[in-house]
């Protein structure tokens, strides 16, 4: 889907810094803010850290980014898969991990054995590879 349609559907207005943010978003899947900022200057556009901050605030206010944190170094990276899925890291590289009987098995324990039969929104699952 074009991300044109994407921002519109998440109910936000099409400006060009929000299209130009979420099609970076698109390539880089998983970035920091410093990243973003740096392809974004690579691709010829000149924005401010500030806007680009602003942006992906909104973006994450409507569930159209999601926010990651590195368990190893706390660095927040943002990522443009919203829907549950689990998430591996290797030294700095961050992939997404697509497991559903995993996060089903999770959801189930946890109703099962801690009373939270519905109340669960989400499972977030970060599983760190050990590169000694």
């Amino acid at each position: 889907m074009e991300s044109t349609e994407k921002i519109k559907e998440a109910g936000l207005k099409v400006t060009p810094q929000r299209k130009i943010i979420y099609e970076a978003m698109m390539q880089l899947h998983h970035a920091t803010v410093e990243e973003i900022v740096a392809h974004i200057h690579n691709e010829g556009t000149d924005m401010t850290i500030s806007t680009v901050y602003r942006v992906l605030d909104s973006f994450c206010k409507v569930n159209l980014l999601g926010v990651v944190v590195h368990p190893e170094t706390g660095r927040i990276y943002y990522d443009i898969t919203v829907r549950e899925h689990a998430h591996m890291f290797s030294n700095q590289k961050i992939e997404d991990y697509e497991d559903s009987h995993l996060l089903e098995m999770v959801r189930n324990y946890l109703e099962t054995n801690q009373d939270l039969s519905g109340k669960i929104s989400k499972v977030q699952i970060q599983i760190t590879i050990n590169n000694v």
